[in-house]
């Protein structure tokens, strides 16, 4: 197995990783036991990584991290939704 590919199968887990709690939040239309504080601090620190990602050039991990931002952002509109 190559580096490239432990690297992305590592990268798709972590940015797809609150998926299965925005899948259970969305049915249950409950976040009670959400913290927005988690979320919202998770939220700026991909904006975070990807400000540094796009002046380092680097494409694929821009990609990876506004895909962990768009899951990061569905979690904190599925809290304000359902609170």
């Amino acid at each position: 197995m190559s580096i490239e590919l432990i690297w992305f199968i590592a990268w798709i887990l972590v940015a797809t990783s609150v998926l299965p709690q925005i899948i259970k939040s969305w049915k249950s239309k409950s976040t009670k036991d959400i913290s927005i504080n988690w979320s919202v601090i998770n939220f700026f620190g991909q904006i975070l990584w990807i400000i540094y990602w796009f002046l380092m050039n680097s494409p694929s991990l821009i990609v990876m991290s506004s895909i962990a931002l768009l899951m990061n952002f569905s979690m904190i509109i599925l809290k304000l939704k359902f609170g």
